[in-house]
């Protein structure tokens, strides 16, 4: 597995951020692209700066490259914030489209389901699951390029994570397998029924995948010993099966020590969809979550 870019480009859009986009050859996964932005206190400064990396990358600044034409505008939301230098580095982790599920799909809580319903998801999966992999990239080659490119705080306090719908879920499990790497996470749109509408309505189904995210979650989570994480969800298309999973998860954790409004935060959002657009106009939220309260990451 490579330790450093095998190409580094920079790209400026007009009239859109300025990135640096790297390629990288990494075990499993092969080609992955990676789209870095640096806020201007970090083009002006020498200080070094927090990172937040970020799933979808091809969603989060260009609606010329992103998949659906909409993007998070990431940069203007970052900006917006006025954190000057305390403003994070964002690293935006394009997705392999034709394997995003299997690559984002939480290797561990899903080899916990009954096989029943591995079967019934196969589909979807389309392959080997991969999410393991996709981690140890990240957290490995990548981020070791990531903070020897660039004047990063590399420790966990100032390491975050975010992703949305399946990239939620991963963001997560990242926070959860690698706990002494990412010290919050951000998960928008968590799409915790792992299915699209109907197995996911069924009641049955509903219940043994819940059971199965808390029995996860209770095992492996731990108390929150610093960390921090954010969930929401909307109310429309595929949000609105979001509701019974996340309140499972919100009794849940604070019997682990989890204290909501401290250590997590979980919000809805009536009226939003599943989509960019969405995502772009609650960003703020989050973003503030992680990066501006006291004693936040």
């Amino acid at each position: 597995m490579a330790a450093l870019p095998v190409a580094v480009a920079a790209r400026t859009n007009t009239p859109g951020p300025v990135l640096d986009e790297l390629t990288f050859e990494a075990e499993r996964l092969g080609q992955v692209r990676v789209s870095v932005w640096t806020p201007p206190d970090y083009r002006r400064g020498q200080g070094r700066h927090r990172v937040l990396y970020m799933h979808d990358g091809q969603n989060l600044f260009d609606p010329a490259v992103s998949g659906y034409g909409k993007v998070w505008h990431v940069d203007r939301a970052v900006t917006s914030l006025a954190l000057g230098p305390e403003a994070p580095i964002v690293v935006g982790i394009w997705n392999p489209v034709a394997a995003r599920y299997r690559t984002y799909v939480p290797a561990e809580p899903f080899a916990r389901l009954s096989p029943d319903i591995r079967r019934a998801l196969a589909p979807l999966v389309d392959g080997a699951v991969v999410s393991d992999a996709y981690l140890d990239f990240v957290t490995g080659p990548l981020k070791r390029a990531i903070d020897t490119r660039y004047r990063t705080r590399p420790d966990v306090s100032n390491t975050a994570i975010m992703g949305s719908s399946m990239g939620g879920l991963i963001s997560l499990y990242a926070m959860v397998r690698h706990r002494d790497v990412f010290g919050s996470a951000a998960c928008l749109s968590t799409h915790w029924p792992l299915f699209v509408p109907g197995p996911a309505e069924d009641a049955p189904y509903q219940a043994a995948v819940i059971d199965n995210w808390r029995s996860w979650l209770g095992d492996r989570l731990g108390p929150p010993a610093g960390r921090r994480i954010w969930f929401d969800h909307g109310t429309e298309t595929l949000d609105r099966l979001y509701r019974p999973y996340q309140a499972a998860v919100d009794k849940l954790l604070p019997s682990l020590g989890w204290k909501q409004g401290r250590d997590f935060e979980s919000r809805a959002y009536p009226g939003a969809p599943h989509e960019e657009n969405a995502w772009a106009a609650r960003l703020g939220d989050p973003l503030r979550w992680l990066y501006g309260q006291p004693g936040g990451v």
